[in-house]
């Protein structure tokens, strides 16, 4: 019974939050804004999101939620590459200097993030990025985080499958592509989702690298709205709950393969 008690009580912690702002979007800004609060909309409406939706030039918040759909797809995509190879190589492949490879990698994931931010801002200045989608995409690509994950899942794999394919034949692309990947889907789908989140989520470099409005994404873009709209919480909340459609459904599709992934990948606590 307690151990109920506690997972109700977490799960009101962690959907209250959603439910305050779904609420707090289908009222006036009146009642909004009225002391003591209320949970539910006494007179509901829709005018919140008819102001989302509508947009004007400076804020066009359906082009920002296509721009976050589109960076942070992209994003993943491009991290699902580059780390499954380099974890692929770290882990099934034997070559000098491998375990000092790694071990640098590793490293990295224990230096603050905004060590880097100046740096990967001169890069995307020098190839002409700044001011587009691309900028958004393509830096943190081969974060270190995916290539240890992934390697970690990797090593687990039976190693008689990779011997058992090159006698057959088969060389370390066909292994890869044919053996490892579709043997590690849960990884992958754990992968794709943090790293779906991590661009979706961002908040700092989205504001260094972007400088048009109909080039941000949601999180920037939200806080112009509040400056827009004076904090009219409804309208804020509107297009927070607008924010989270994309990420609820991202999870509730791949919550048996994250799961998976994560007690398999050796990040248990």
């Amino acid at each position: 019974m307690r151990r109920y008690t506690g997972l109700l009580a977490l799960a009101v912690l962690f959907v209250g939050p959603l439910v305050w702002a779904l609420g707090v979007s289908f009222k006036t800004q009146t009642e909004a804004t009225r002391v003591p609060p209320t949970l539910l909309p006494a007179e509901p409406t829709t005018s919140a999101y008819g102001t989302v939706f509508q947009g004007t030039t400076d804020t066009p918040v359906l082009r920002w939620f296509a721009n976050s759909l589109i960076a942070a797809t992209a994003h993943m995509l491009l991290v699902l590459a580059v780390s499954s190879l380099a974890a692929y190589a770290l882990a099934r492949l034997e070559f000098r200097g491998k375990k000092l490879m790694f071990g640098v990698i590793v490293g990295t994931l224990l230096v603050p993030g905004f060590v880097f931010l100046i740096p990967q801002f001169l890069i995307v200045d020098q190839l002409g990025w700044l001011d587009s989608l691309t900028a958004l995409v393509v830096p943190g690509a081969a974060g270190a985080f995916g290539v240890f994950f992934l390697r970690q899942f990797f090593v687990g794999l039976p190693r008689e499958l990779d011997e058992a394919a090159l006698m057959e034949g088969a060389n370390h692309w066909h292994i890869f592509w044919r053996i490892t990947l579709p043997l590690s889907r849960p990884a992958l789908a754990t992968l794709a989702v943090l790293s779906f989140l991590s661009n979706w989520n961002d908040f700092i470099w989205p504001i260094y690298v972007i400088f048009s409005p109909e080039y941000f994404t949601l999180p920037p873009g939200l806080s112009i709205l509040q400056g827009a709209y004076t904090i009219h919480y409804p309208v804020i909340m509107a297009g927070a709950v607008l924010a989270s459609i994309p990420v609820l459904i991202l999870f509730s599709l791949t919550q048996r393969y994250v799961i998976e992934g994560i007690s398999r990948s050796g990040l248990k606590g």
